[in-house]
């Protein structure tokens, strides 16, 4: 959807991109934690486990997204970004 939408609306320089976010510190992780009726210091602390050896913050996001919507990513469209700590590369 992303692509398609950056192809339909490139012409009217519109910017469509995606922010892929992986595990972040926020209430519905650790709710999440709570549903599955894990501790949620183990639930994450599993979730750290990445090459940058920490889990993400909310301010990690948002540093994405405020790359994306600024002139630094004037040419950057259709794309998604992953913002996981390296979590989809392995470790």
């Amino acid at each position: 959807m992303t692509r398609a939408m950056a192809l339909d609306h490139g012409d009217q320089n519109i910017r469509v991109n995606c922010v892929c976010p992986g595990d972040t510190d926020t209430p519905m992780l650790r709710e999440e934690a709570r549903q599955l009726g894990e501790q949620t210091d183990k639930f994450l602390a599993e979730a750290a486990r990445r090459p940058l050896k920490r889990i993400g913050r909310p301010e990690d996001i948002a540093q994405a997204v405020l790359y994306l919507a600024s002139d630094a990513a004037s040419f950057v469209t259709g794309t998604a970004l992953v913002v996981d700590g390296g979590g989809l590369a392995g470790g």
